[in-house]
Order: C-alpha cells, then sequence, then structure tokens
C-alpha cells in the first residue's frame, strides 16, 4: 500500500513472529459495545486492548478507518474489519452508480442477456444532481409511487415516500442552504478518481462550499410480496475476504423483518406499514420487544416451499445469489482491496409477488445489537464463524468449502456444491455452493473441521 510522505505513521501487530508465536494470543481492539464485544472476549486465547495498545485485530468502526488507515503500518498478520472505500458498495448512490456501469460493461463485453442478470434493483436517480432526469421519468408515468433515501444515513432516518412533484420540490427548497453535519459534509465532498471510484479524502485546502445532503430518488416497489398481510425484506449476511481475486462467503442463516401494520398504499406516510426497519418498528405503539418483527430464514424458506413448492423457492434463492455476486464484482475493480481487510456485509432484499428479489442496500456496518435471544444467538454464532474464516490462529488450509455457518460462494470463479467437483458453472449439472435459509448444523460441522485439520497437523508433523 503506498503511503504519502511527511505522514507520522502508527503501526500495529509489530512483535516478531517467534515472540507472537510463543505469546499464542491475538490482541484485539472494539469500540463496539454489543454482541461483538461478548464473543471476542470469550474467544480463547484473545485479549483485549484497551486505548492506544498494539493491537492484532481491529473491529473498528468507519470513522476510525477514514481518520487513521492511510497512515498506519500494519504486520503482515493484522487484519480490520473494513476496506478502506467500503462505501463504493455501501452508499446508495455510488452502489447504483457502479451497478449501472457494471452493466453497461456487461452489455458490451457478453451481450444484452448477461447484462439483465444486473437488473434487480429499482430504477434510481441521485438527487439533486440528476434532478432534471428524474422529473423527465416521473411525467412518463404520473401516479406511480417513489422512494426517496439519504445517501448515508441507517435505520429508516429521513425516509419518505411520494406521489407528487409538489413533494419533492418542498423536500428540495428545504434542503438548500441547510447544511449537513461534519460527517455527511465530509462524504459528500467526493470526486470520481481515474478508477472510476470515489475517493473522499478531503485536504485542508478544500474551501468549497459544502453541499446540500445528497439522497436517492428510487420507484417504489407497490407489490411486496406480503406475509399475513405484512410487508417485510430480508436481512443476509456476506463476508469478503478479498476482492483481487474476489473471495466471497454466504451465511445460511439470517432473517426476515416484518413490518408491524398491515401493508397498504393508501397512507405512503405511515413510516410502520412502509419501513421494515427494527429502528423505526419498534417505535410502534403496538409493538412487542419479545415477539419482535422478526423469522429466521429458515422458516420463511419452509413457508414458501409449502406455498409455492420447492422448485419456485430454488429459483428465488439462486436469483438472490446472484444479486451477491453481481454487486460485489460491480465494485471489484474499484475498492481498494488489501490483504488486512475483510468486511461483513449485511444485504437487504425484497420480495415482490412475483417471488423476484430486489437489492434495497448493502451495509457496511449490519446491526450486531439483538433484539430478541434468537436474534443474540444468530448473531453471536455469525461473529464466531466469521472469526473463524477471518482465522487469526492460522488453524485454516485455505481450501475449505464450509467453515461453521459460511459456505464459500465465490473463489474467484463459482464454488461447486459438490465435494471433489471442478468448479466450472458452464456444465450442465453445476449447483452453486450456497445453502441460505438452510439447515445450519454449524456445531457438528466446527468440530469435524477442527478435529480432521488438528489430525492433519499431527499426521504432517
Amino acid at each position: 500500500m503506498s503511503r504519502p510522505k511527511n505522514q507520522t505513521y502508527k503501526g500495529y501487530g509489530l512483535s516478531k513472529g517467534k515472540e507472537r508465536e510463543q505469546r499464542g494470543s491475538v490482541r484485539f481492539k472494539t469500540t463496539l459495545m454489543n454482541t461483538l464485544m461478548d464473543v471476542l472476549r470469550h474467544r480463547p486465547g484473545w485479549v483485549e486492548v484497551k486505548d492506544e495498545g498494539e493491537w492484532d485485530f481491529y473491529w473498528c468502526d468507519v470513522s476510525w478507518l477514514r481518520e487513521n488507515f492511510d497512515h498506519t503500518y500494519m504486520d503482515e498478520h493484522v487484519r480490520i474489519s473494513h476496506f478502506r472505500n467500503h462505501y463504493e458498495l455501501t452508499r446508495k448512490n455510488y452502489m447504483v452508480k457502479n451497478l449501472k456501469r457494471f452493466r453497461k460493461q456487461l452489455e458490451r463485453e457478453a451481450g444484452k442477456l448477461e447484462a439483465a442478470k444486473c437488473d434487480f434493483f429499482p430504477k434510481t436517480f441521485e438527487m439533486p444532481c440528476e434532478y432534471h432526469l428524474f422529473v423527465e421519468e416521473f411525467r412518463k408515468n404520473p401516479g406511480i409511487t417513489w422512494i426517496m433515501k439519504p445517501v448515508a444515513r441507517s435505520q429508516g432516518k429521513g425516509i419518505f415516500l411520494f406521489r407528487r412533484l409538489k413533494d419533492i420540490m418542498d423536500w428540495r427548497k428545504g434542503t438548500a442552504g441547510k447544511k449537513p453535519t461534519s460527517l455527511e459534509a465530509q462524504q459528500a465532498r467526493s470526486t470520481v478518481n481515474s478508477s472510476g471510484g470515489h475517493d473522499t479524502r478531503s485536504s485542508d485546502d478544500q474551501k468549497e462550499e459544502i453541499p446540500v445532503e445528497n439522497y436517492v430518488a428510487q420507484r417504489y416497489i407497490e407489490n411486496p410480496y406480503l406475509i399475513g398481510g405484512r410487508k417485510f425484506d430480508l436481512r443476509v449476511y456476506v463476508l469478503v475476504m478479498s476482492y483481487i481475486p474476489l473471495r466471497a462467503w454466504l451465511y445460511r442463516d439470517g432473517f426476515a423483518r416484518f413490518s408491524n401494520t398491515r401493508f397498504t398504499l393508501s397512507s405512503i406516510d405511515d413510516q410502520y406499514v412502509h419501513l421494515t426497519n427494527v429502528a423505526v418498528q419498534k417505535t410502534s405503539p403496538d409493538y412487542h420487544p419479545k415477539k419482535g418483527c422478526k423469522w429466521m430464514l429458515q422458516r420463511f424458506r419452509q413457508y414458501l416451499a409449502s406455498k409455492h413448492g420447492p422448485e419456485a423457492v430454488e429459483t428465488l434463492f439462486s436469483d438472490m445469489d446472484n444479486i451477491f455476486i453481481k454487486s460485489l464484482q460491480s465494485v471489484q475493480k474499484v475498492i481498494i482491496s488489501d490483504k488486512h481487510c475483510f468486511e461483513l456485509y449485511g444485504y437487504d432484499i425484497l420480495i415482490d409477488q412475483d417471488l423476484k428479489p430486489w437489492l434495497l442496500e448493502v451495509n457496511a456496518s449490519p446491526s450486531l445489537t439483538a433484539s430478541s435471544r434468537e436474534d443474540y444467538e444468530l448473531k453471536t454464532c455469525l461473529l464466531e464463524d466469521t472469526l473463524h474464516v477471518v482465522d487469526m490462529e492460522g488453524r485454516l488450509t485455505g481450501r475449505e468449502k464450509r467453515v461453521g455457518g459460511f459456505d464459500l460462494m465465490w473463489n474467484d470463479g463459482p464454488v461447486s456444491r459438490e465435494e471433489g467437483a471442478p468448479d466450472l458453472s458452464e456444465m450442465g449439472n453445476f449447483v452453486t455452493n450456497t445453502h441460505l435459509g438452510c439447515v445450519n448444523d454449524r456445531k457438528k460441522q466446527l468440530r469435524q473441521l477442527f478435529r480432521s485439520l488438528q489430525g492433519q497437523k499431527k499426521a504432517s508433523s
């Protein structure tokens, strides 16, 4: 990684190899006081580092990354939990720009049929810069519903639905002259760099006027699949260990998040109807904390199979696999693929009445706070397995297709579900190595995996 000159560098993981082996511990740091802290503190041989102590593993927040990454030296074994410019995938406007560009590239290189595999995000415009293009599209389809989302906020903050241009004009007047927070201003001061990515580093001599907060206007999916009359979306976890080559794992568990109120298009101002974020739903007057608004993905998959049959469900889940891979490929060339970085993404997927999945957004910091006992168990297992794949202990061979609840779905190409089968997707009977919403017998699998690895180690020593 190149570093600017005249910088003061902080080094991490600098103890010599032999000393590290003798110590046999992993020094970790995090500022997140939730399920993650519980998992890290209970991991055998891991030791917490406070304040400015040296660390080997840092589950950092994105603000630390922005301020420190470019002048931090990290030893070979050190790992941190975000890629330097993760926002290429996780900022709503950049995600859409990258997907649109990737779709054009696929059309040029592989034809329209292949490009059509990227048609999984609703028609989207960046506001205010694409306002005139949006107005043109809006007038072609009068009466349909649109949704406005701030590009860099989460938990449903700042989102609203509209059907009249007047509403958007009121929003425009409201945001002109409104200064965003310092964080939003820093994120908004972005330019496109030579590789087609976005550079959010700001220098001291940047004195340009602070722009208005950016939003995206997106066509609202008016025909969501409903269960019990309620709208929901899916939260799915994807772990990326490298972008070049692309190496991505899909977690078997996840959940459907339901709105608390029956779906209707007659009240577009009611956030309890249209937004499924737990942060929004738990403020509903009739929200039950114990009952919550979540189904585990296994239950969801079984429900769909009983309604529509296993073939329709296989097709739906295969279409979701396509979303994960194509979205990662769309940013593969612009994300800085640093060997010290990994990232656990939270994908938000909406299913419509035709069983078509739509990508709503990708989160770089999916919530690790539990909303129920079941949620706590899911997130604890998810994080334990993330640490198994990151493998600070150096136990894995690198040839594993499954580690706990994670299945390797892409390893510089599609991965076959069949043991020992060649990973060639052109083969007619090829089945991708994904098991989303299937049985997660992770404890049994981990026991077998680590027993086998131990046996191999003894045999070779």
